[in-house]
């Protein structure tokens, strides 16, 4: 018993199957929402609760499912040959302690929240029962084993549909395939099963029969929001789930001081953390870890990742940010791309077309239109002109190029790393700089300009005998 004289909790996650309803050639629990792993979403509801033990039952795909399930789980157990979830426990019998009770979660229920599961544990120690599961009444029940209970409403089995009476189909309570019991009434319950059913399976809903039989307490928790509780096994369930989790997103936003203009159009990662008064507008995508200060303003079209964005950041339509800073009071977009480790200064502005790469741009520098900016220093109040590139790959290696303070980079430039621009320095049009420029200097690397007085004239009239020439030799070579 642990210290408070409670039984100590284990949670065991069923992630062993192959999910055949997906069409797919990934493991189910493998299958993305938001980003990440089904399993992913199952396993952190679980920590929520501090189980002193955390174990993951793997079969299909193995490797993959541990490798999606690192970090939050504490062990593994194989279950080589899919014999039904029933088996699965059993295989898992060393890695739970027989004082201890067990939380049994399948890997596919994603939108389960802590709180739920803590309601169920709660009473199932409150009622003192040998195994507790939590039910759902469901319009279409199809798929579910259903909840039967005899006259008084106590749960005497759960019947698989595929083994159930026409009557029994038309019951709406399912089992939600998640259960709290002692471990050592549930394995000694499991040991006396025999696998007579159609698919010749270990049913852990047998146990629940067999303890019953044995005049054990078994009880059920009827949960009032049937699609937290809902299992993914097709691609429609799939979409449906991240339409749920989204919303869910969204409308604790709301309650936060965010405005999201269109709840259904815009998706924000469960991690991500945005604040008040930030106005997101519909088609607005946010993952993984991203963090958005207050008063920003987020237009149409934007997909921001793992990226972290100050207070009054105005971020225009159809703009890419993934994994990179932005300060306070910055400017990007519209059609901007800032790549993986680019980082904008205060005031920054970033404009059209302009693509940036392991750049870091200081307090108000300005690139507004055509640029791309790869493993570039761009000191504070320069401005890069229109069609500006830095050349940072020589074909082997990749080379930086660092801007001073006050820098002016005229349009069409070509910075050939690695170069350095002094402060103050100024680069004429069309320029290609391959030599460092010195702090207050002007830059200009172009051919000087010639101007032939007359020569569109001279043109037109040698085009003209041309064709005049063409003409008469045609109508030669057509006479008789």
């Amino acid at each position: 018993m642990s210290p408070q004289g409670r039984a100590p909790l284990d949670v065991l996650v069923l992630a062993a199957g192959r999910g055949t309803r997906m069409r797919s050639r990934r493991a189910k629990v493998l299958h993305d929402m938001a980003g990440r792993p089904l399993l992913q979403y199952v396993l952190e509801a679980a920590r929520a609760l501090r189980p002193e033990r955390l174990t993951v039952v793997v079969g299909h795909q193995a490797r993959a499912v541990r490798a999606a399930a690192d970090g939050l789980a504490d062990r593994f157990v194989l279950q080589d040959e899919p014999r039904g979830t029933g088996h699965a426990v059993l295989r898992a019998a060393r890695a739970l302690r027989r004082e201890a009770d067990v939380l049994i979660l399948s890997g596919d229920v994603p939108l389960v929240r802590p709180r739920t599961l803590r309601a169920l544990v709660a009473h199932h120690r409150r009622q003192g029962a040998a195994l507790t599961v939590l039910t759902a009444e469901l319009e279409r029940p199809a798929g579910y084993g259903r909840i039967v209970r005899d006259g008084d409403g106590r749960v005497c089995t759960i019947v698989e549909e595929r083994d159930a009476t026409p009557e029994q189909r038309a019951i709406r309570e399912v089992n939600t395939g998640i259960y709290v019991a002692r471990v050592a009434a549930l394995l000694g319950a499991l040991r006396r099963l025999k696998p007579d059913n159609r698919q010749g399976e270990y049913y852990l809903t047998d146990a629940l029969h067999e303890l019953a039989r044995q005049g054990a307490l078994v009880c059920a928790v009827r949960h009032d929001d049937p699609e937290e509780v809902q299992g993914v096994n097709t691609r429609a369930e799939l979409a449906q789930a991240a339409r749920r989790l989204y919303a869910r997103k969204a409308e604790s936003l709301q309650n936060e001081g965010v405005t999201v203009l269109d709840p259904g159009r815009t998706w924000v990662d469960p991690r991500a953390r945005i604040g008040r008064d930030t106005i997101l507008y519909p088609g607005v995508i946010l993952e993984g870890a991203t963090v958005l200060g207050e008063g920003c303003v987020i237009y149409p079209g934007v997909r921001i990742v793992d990226s972290v964005l100050g207070k009054g950041v105005v971020v225009r339509d159809h703009t890419l940010i993934a994994q990179s800073r932005i300060a306070d009071g910055a400017r990007v977009g519209p059609f901007a791309h800032l790549r993986p480790g680019s980082e904008l200064g205060r005031e920054v502005h970033i404009g059209n077309f302009v693509e940036l790469k392991m750049a870091r741009l200081g307090r108000g520098a300005k690139a507004n239109h055509l640029a791309y900016l790869g493993d570039a220093e761009v000191g504070a109040g320069s401005n890069i002109g229109a069609g500006t590139i830095t050349c940072n790959y020589d074909g082997k290696r990749k080379h930086r190029t660092v801007l001073g303070r006050r820098v002016f980079i005229g349009s069409d430039t070509q910075l050939v790393a690695p170069v350095r621009v002094g402060d103050g320095a100024y680069v004429g049009a069309g320029s290609t700089v391959t030599q460092d420029v010195p702090a207050g200097a002007l830059a200009l690397s172009r051919s000087p300009q010639v101007n032939i007085r007359g020569w569109v004239a001279r043109r037109k009239r040698k085009r003209a005998r041309r064709a005049a020439s063409s003409r008469t030799s045609r109508a030669a070579k057509s006479k008789p």
